[in-house]
């Protein structure tokens, strides 16, 4: 993201009004700048992208495939950034200027320190973090606050930490810049370049072989890009996702959503399946009764995550004990040495141990959990819209969900948006 905290604000804000006008005087004058000043911005935005934005045809500016596919991304960012404002200046007495308006006052030098200081609440780090002065961090951020005459940052037990309308600001910039990153993507897209960063929040039923077939697959067709795999706790994944550092997250939809700017999209359905190690005594066995496996001893996921919901309510329903010696991990690696190592069962997607049972290291059981189906797809920012080569890792994985096992994918002919 560092190339896109360098630009220039009063240039996007010139490239954006040109775009929309077709006209450098038009555009000029919607900004308030000079025609050459005007001309100047957007030349330097071509350098700096090292494409052309815009052609003339006839005496008439006609935006190129590479510019309007960047109009969009910068607009969209500047949208971001207005919303930000208007967030921060939530309970401030007295506010009179439009949002638009403070913007124009504000710089990428003074955003750039105040996401620092946001994300290390401290400035002698920030300060380091974006190689300049800790008095200049000091006073960009002073000078926002000055701007927007809103408390952006207070003091905390630990040094300094964003206020309410600070933290509501920060995550639109966050998004803004994320933006605008996806529109130098779409440019060197546009160019035939495609050696971007696709960043993907992991989950676990994704990731053991749906995940990566589709990331060799991908690999294959665009060996120049970097897919950059996040594995984390979900909140931390969809706190990521909704601060623009994360593209999309892979895995288990939820039934319902905490955050009204966010949305699902499913791929396939997941089912479960009783897994073991390959040579135990029930693997040979064709016809599976429930008192065939309260024999065993069995390795779980904790109580609380759905399939432990699953396995439990089984128990109660099939009348069985409850087994006893019960290992209880969310550990795949760990679950997969103590199903090796011992005759104990798990309950598990099937895609789980997809890899272990084509290596001939683990068997799914012939006993049928016919009645649980779990929604895997994508969870996106709502209004998130792919570039062209996050557009073709989509389709490939939508491609290796469709055969991923159960059920018939939904999201394999679409885009998030």
């Amino acid at each position: 993201m560092d190339f896109e905290q360098r630009l220039n604000l009063r240039h996007l804000r010139a490239f954006v009004a040109v775009a929309q006008h077709l006209s450098i005087r038009q555009g000029a004058e919607t900004v308030h700048l000079s025609q050459p000043a005007a001309t100047q911005a957007v030349r330097r935005l071509e350098a700096a992208l090292g494409a052309a934005l815009f052609d003339r045809v006839g005496g008439r500016l006609i935006l190129t495939e590479a510019g309007s596919a960047y109009a969009a991304r910068v607009r969209k960012a500047l949208q971001e950034l207005e919303s930000g404002i208007a967030l921060a200046l939530r309970g401030v007495l007295g506010r009179g200027r439009l949002p638009r308006d403070l913007l124009a006052s504000l710089t990428t030098t003074q955003l750039r320190a105040f996401l620092a200081v946001g994300e290390l609440n401290n400035l002698t780090l920030a300060a380091r973090t974006i190689e300049t002065s800790q008095p200049a961090v000091h006073r960009s951020i002073r000078e926002i606050e000055s701007v927007l005459g809103a408390v952006l940052f207070e003091r905390t037990s630990h040094g300094i930490g964003l206020s309410r309308n600070g933290k509501a600001l920060w995550q639109k910039v966050r998004i803004a810049f994320s933006s605008l990153a996806q529109g130098s993507a779409d440019v060197r897209d546009h160019r035939g370049l495609h050696d971007g960063v696709i960043t993907i929040g992991c989950m676990p039923l994704i990731r053991n072989f749906v995940l990566p077939e589709a990331i060799n697959r991908f690999s294959r067709l665009f060996p120049a890009v970097t897919v950059r795999v996040i594995d984390a706790p979900y909140s931390d994944l969809i706190h990521g996702l909704r601060h623009g550092e994360i593209d999309f997250v892979a895995g288990a939809l939820r039934p319902s959503l905490q955050f009204s700017d966010i949305r699902q999209e499913a791929l396939f359905q997941a089912s479960l399946c009783v897994a073991a190690r390959h040579d135990h005594p029930l693997a040979r066995k064709r016809r599976l009764q429930a008192r065939d496996l309260a024999v065993y001893p069995w390795v779980l996921p904790p109580p609380g995550t759905p399939t432990r919901e699953r396995f439990d309510r089984f128990v109660k329903e099939q009348k069985l004990a409850h087994p006893s010696g019960l290992i209880e991990s969310s550990s795949q690696v760990l679950i997969r040495g103590l199903l090796m190592g011992s005759d104990r069962l798990t309950l598990i997607s099937t895609h789980q141990v997809e890899i272990e049972v084509r290596l001939g290291l683990l068997a799914r059981l012939r006993f049928s959990v016919s009645d649980w189906r779990r929604d895997i797809g994508l969870t996106v920012r709502l209004g998130w819209r792919p570039t062209l080569t996050q557009q073709e890792f989509l389709r490939v994985l939508a491609n290796v969900s469709s055969h991923a096992g159960e059920g018939v994918p939904v999201w394999a002919s679409q885009s998030p948006g």
